[in-house]
């Protein structure tokens, strides 16, 4: 079964990824389509730019007393699909429907979450605490076209090249952020976060090999490679977020930031290498996968370094008024685990047609999410509040066609 279970993850390009989702929790961002680069205030900055908490009014005395964020989704079917083509046999034209459903870059799910607990706003000052967790499958369509097509379009397929990484860290960040320039209503600052990473665990696939190829006169395929990974349970480390910000008026406000410029983490836990040969045949065994492989006993290896991947985030948010609105560009270096090298277009709006009742909605696209909306309310009473939010995926095909939800709840206090 260990073996089977390898065969597939090889093959099919399976990614079990655990990573830092930030930004998931906060409710009212999540409402706004997650433009908040712009908006974020005291407990809420260090999560979009540091440095709105060094601009006048964006500095609070508050806790939050919890936060939580939940979201899965993928990017080609929607539960429709699923009710239509479970427990039933696939037709030709089934089968050439559900892979026209699928990207070329293949079938990828993911689940998200983030928990933030008893985070501290103190002026220019904030303390969070937050716990970090995604899981993340890629199937290659290239693979599911071979499992469910008979006439193959190809007789030779490679594994080469294929990267597998997993991860899962907690994190305590302490933010800071000062003005450094002030002309009327104008304002400029500067703000960083150092994060103390906790280290989980981890895994990495450092070297995947392998071939095979298509019978053209018997439908089926065979093939044989070779997986090395490194593991481990355990480690530390740091990352630094850096942001600048500018209040242009009393009614806009417009930021830039870079999460994690920096970052290193040690891993020194448990730190083994695995190496893993297979192969697999169905030409034989029409009706299963015959694979045959062995995984050799874990070796020992020194500690190693791992970092993260950095995210530029810029906003331009209107700040007063009855009607809030933002628009924020997200941008990733190079495509990780959790992080999408296409840039990410959000954009969102708060209305209190009612002071302790904000209604908000949002939209984004891109960044490997595709198309999302989203909505939610607040409860404001000054001292206490609650914020609600859900954002689907697909855009406005909701329900049974939806190809994804988020949930978000967060609540605290404000002094």
């Amino acid at each position: 079964m260990k073996t089977r279970i390898m065969f597939l993850v090889i093959l099919f390009g399976f990614v079990p990824t655990t990573v830092y989702p930030m930004g998931l929790s906060p409710a009212r961002a999540v409402a706004m389509g997650g433009a908040y680069t712009g908006l974020a205030k005291g407990v809420y900055a260090p999560l979009y730019n540091p440095a709105n908490i060094g601009l006048s009014g964006y500095q609070e005395i508050g806790i939050e007393l919890v936060g939580v964020g939940a979201e899965l989704s993928n990017n080609s079917f929607t539960l429709d699909d699923y009710n239509d083509y479970t427990d039933v046999i696939l037709t030709e034209e089934d089968k050439s429907t559900i892979l026209g459903k699928i990207p070329a870059k293949g079938l990828k799910v993911t689940s998200d979450i983030e928990v933030s607990l008893m985070s501290l706003s103190m002026g220019p000052f904030v303390l969070s605490i937050n716990g970090n967790a995604a899981a993340e499958i890629n199937l290659g369509k290239d693979a599911l076209e071979l499992f469910m097509e008979e006439n193959a379009l190809v007789d030779t397929f490679s594994l080469d090249g294929r990267y597998n990484q997993a991860i899962a860290y907690a994190s305590a960040g302490l933010s800071y952020g000062t003005s450094i320039y002030k002309s009327g209503t104008r304002q400029l600052a500067v703000g960083a976060t150092f994060k103390y990473i906790r280290g989980l665990g981890y895994g990495k696939v450092t070297e995947l090999s392998g071939s095979g190829r298509v019978d053209t006169l018997m439908p089926g395929y065979e093939g044989e490679g070779t997986m090395i990974a490194q593991t481990a349970t355990g480690g530390s480390g740091y990352a630094v977020d850096i942001g600048t910000a500018l209040k242009l008026s009393d009614s806009y406000t417009a930021g830039v930031a870079f999460i994690n410029i920096l970052s290193s983490i040690t891993w020194d836990k448990d730190t083994e290498e695995h190496r893993s040969y297979f192969q697999f045949n169905t030409i034989e065994t029409l009706d299963d996968i015959d694979i045959e492989g062995s995984d050799e006993d874990p070796i020992e290896i020194p500690s190693f370094k791992s970092n993260l991947p950095t995210v530029m985030k810029v906003g331009l948010a209107n700040i007063s008024g009855k009607l809030l609105w933002a628009v924020d560009w997200e941008q990733g270096f190079k495509q990780a685990a959790g992080v999408s090298s296409k840039p990410r277009l959000s954009a969102g709006a708060e209305y209190r047609l009612i002071g302790f009742l904000p209604l908000r909605a949002g939209y984004s696209i891109g960044g490997g999410k595709g198309s999302v909306i989203s909505g939610g309310l607040g409860f404001d009473l000054s001292l206490f509040y609650l914020d609600l939010a859900v954002s689907n995926h697909g855009g406005f095909n909701f329900g049974e066609k939806s190809k994804g939800i988020h949930l978000a709840v967060s609540t605290g206090l404000r002094f």
